[in-house]
């Protein structure tokens, strides 16, 4: 077998490529461990991708106008609460979401995913993979009605045993995730959802790594619910939904006890609201449906196609140049379908030891560890951790070669520096940049 050695003066070759949309603060420097500055490479979109700058734009926009929801007579209350149901209207709509749908706004994928479970019928099976992300395993498993079998070899053989046990007829609901943030592979959503509803059960999809990369419509797909966040879909404003049949959700008792939730308070009885208001007590994150909903739209607009061409060409350029280099290990490199998210290892090294060392000398951002999906990542071999390198529509091909240029430094001549461990942290022992929480100090002031 022939080995590429990688080199800053050598890139991956193949055709460069732009990021697809602009989003804020792509070109911000920050500093190296040895001193000077340099153009963060993020690589880390998987976890919490940039704000697209037309979120941003909206932000800015509606910011002045921002009051109270549902229960002000204020024109600036009436804007409000229009910014905020025009907000699910897009949500739904960006999601395929049909009249009898719902949209709720929560905080998160982990917020609306421990929604649903809560609104399950009493003592009606669940069925999920153990290949799932903790938001989409945890409040499954803490009931007893819960069978977690365990994932295949890829993809299409976790989509096999999952359809085999739904066969029996024993479950209510199927919860899946659209993508692995451990390898990006993708499941066969319109398989399993007809399989499920076959075998008289519902499928719920953990919707936060599919959606950034690929377009879901719930009527076409037979998709019951999804579960997002905005963090993951550029809009980091703390807003999440969770969009679908509304049936269980109007059934089942308020996600939360409090204003807005009701119709009528009296002594001796409660009379919830149906629909989202039920299950959104208290005052809501208006600003953060809004960024939802305008990153939605900003994606819709894409050409067709446009969305998946760029990060099939940032994958194939990471796995090509990490599988090009002596001592390290992609996983599961060539599934049959994915989104941008490659996991790799060198082997002898701890994962988070190398993650410091590409930020420290080279400005590249990865995540390190065992992704928030242990079992998954128990079963990968990645029991000590991985490297998580994850594009977005920000992302370029010289922000991949980069950290590919880094990568092969590391395994060829090592690190400039010297790193050890502190407080369990891996990071250089000499290193000049200024402590993160003094590097961009507040404008209004100290705390003295």
């Amino acid at each position: 077998m022939t080995t590429t050695t990688l080199s800053p003066s050598r890139p991956c070759p193949g055709a460069v490529h732009g990021p697809l949309l602009p989003v804020v603060g792509a070109g911000t420097r920050v500093p190296l461990a040895h001193g000077g500055e340099i153009p963060y490479a993020n690589l880390d979109n998987a976890a919490s991708a940039p704000a697209l700058t037309a979120v941003a734009d909206r932000v800015a926009q509606v910011l002045p106008h921002y009051a109270s929801v549902h229960r002000g007579a204020g024109y600036l209350s009436r804007v409000s609460t229009a910014l905020f149901e025009q907000a699910r209207a897009q949500v739904g709509a960006f999601l395929g979401a049909g009249p009898d749908d719902v949209v709720v706004f929560t905080r998160s994928t982990t917020d609306a995913l421990d929604l649903l479970s809560r609104a399950v019928p009493t003592g009606a099976r669940v069925l999920v993979a153990d290949v799932e992300h903790h938001a989409n395993l945890l409040p499954w498993q803490r009931s007893a009605r819960t069978t977690v079998v365990r994932g295949g070899a890829d993809a299409g053989e976790t989509a096999d045993l999952l359809e085999a046990e739904l066969a029996t007829g024993r479950y209510a609901l199927l919860a899946v995730a659209g993508a692995s943030n451990v390898t990006g592979e993708v499941l066969p959503l319109r398989r399993l959802a007809r399989a499920a509803h076959a075998a008289g059960a519902r499928i719920a999809v953990d919707g936060a790594q599919l959606l950034p990369h690929r377009r879901v419509d719930l009527g076409r797909d037979g998709i019951d619910w999804i579960a997002l966040s905005g963090h993951k879909l550029y809009a980091p404003f703390g807003a999440g939904a969770l969009v679908g049949r509304r049936d269980w959700l109007d059934a089942a008792e308020p996600y939360l006890a409090g204003g807005g939730a009701t119709l009528d308070v009296g002594h001796d009885a409660v009379r919830w609201a149906s629909g989202p208001d039920r299950h959104e007590a208290g005052s809501p994150n208006v600003v953060g449906a809004v960024a939802l909903a305008e990153a939605c739209a900003t994606l819709a607009a894409l050409p067709a196609g446009a969305l998946e061409a760029h990060e099939a060409a940032l994958r194939e350029r990471l796995v090509t140049g990490l599988g090009a280099l002596d001592g390290v290990h992609v996983v599961r490199p060539h599934p049959e379908d994915a989104v941008g998210v490659v996991t790799f290892t060198v082997p002898g090294h701890p994962a988070s030891a190398v993650a410091a060392y590409l930020s420290a000398e080279h400005g590249v951002g990865v995540r390190d560890g065992r992704f928030c999906a242990h079992r998954f990542a128990d079963a990968l071999g990645l029991a000590e951790g991985g490297l998580r390198a994850s594009t977005g529509v920000g992302t370029g091909s010289d922000e991949v070669d980069r950290l590919l240029a880094a990568v092969a430094q590391f395994v060829t001549t090592g690190p400039a520096l010297e790193y050890g461990t502190t407080g369990g942290h891996w990071g250089p022992l000499t290193d000049a940049r200024p402590a993160p929480e003094s590097f961009l100090p507040s404008p209004g002031g100290g705390r003295g």
